[in-house]
């Protein structure tokens, strides 16, 4: 049994900062979703078919959900200590741009201008991420 053992054991161990390789996060997805709930804010704003401005609110709102579980899987499993302590406004951005999302930002207003303040804020962490993935 130990010969087919050792005959089988892996010769190549990989490891990685994360999980997963790092390729699958992004803050992409995030800014997407950001995007659409804009969209929809705009749509809504532009119609007074009260059953259209229904399926936009709860739209929106999915949308809503959706940026705020993008940005959470960042900061929880892709940002690690060394980031944080190179980036101490991370934690901040993070924390700002969750709530946007949430029911005080874009899942609690139909104002395009509560998107777009979520785009920023997405932004910011863009551009940290990108600067991590050079390092």
């Amino acid at each position: 049994m130990r010969l087919v053992s050792r005959i089988l054991r892996p010769r190549v161990e990989a490891t990685a900062h994360c999980d997963l390789p790092c390729g699958v996060y992004d803050p992409a997805q995030a800014r997407i979703e950001a995007e659409s709930i804009k969209a929809v804010q705009e749509k809504y704003q532009a119609n007074e078919d009260p059953e259209f401005r229904e399926r936009a609110v709860l739209i929106k709102e999915q949308r809503s959900e959706l940026v705020k579980h993008h940005l959470w899987v960042l900061w929880t499993d892709y940002f690690k200590p060394p980031h944080f302590e190179k980036y101490p406004e991370l934690h901040d951005l993070f924390n700002r741009a969750t709530k946007a999302a949430g029911a005080a930002g874009t899942k609690g207003s139909m104002d395009p201008a509560s998107s777009q303040a979520l785009l920023d804020l997405i932004a910011q962490i863009d551009k940290i991420f990108w600067e991590t993935k050079q390092g």
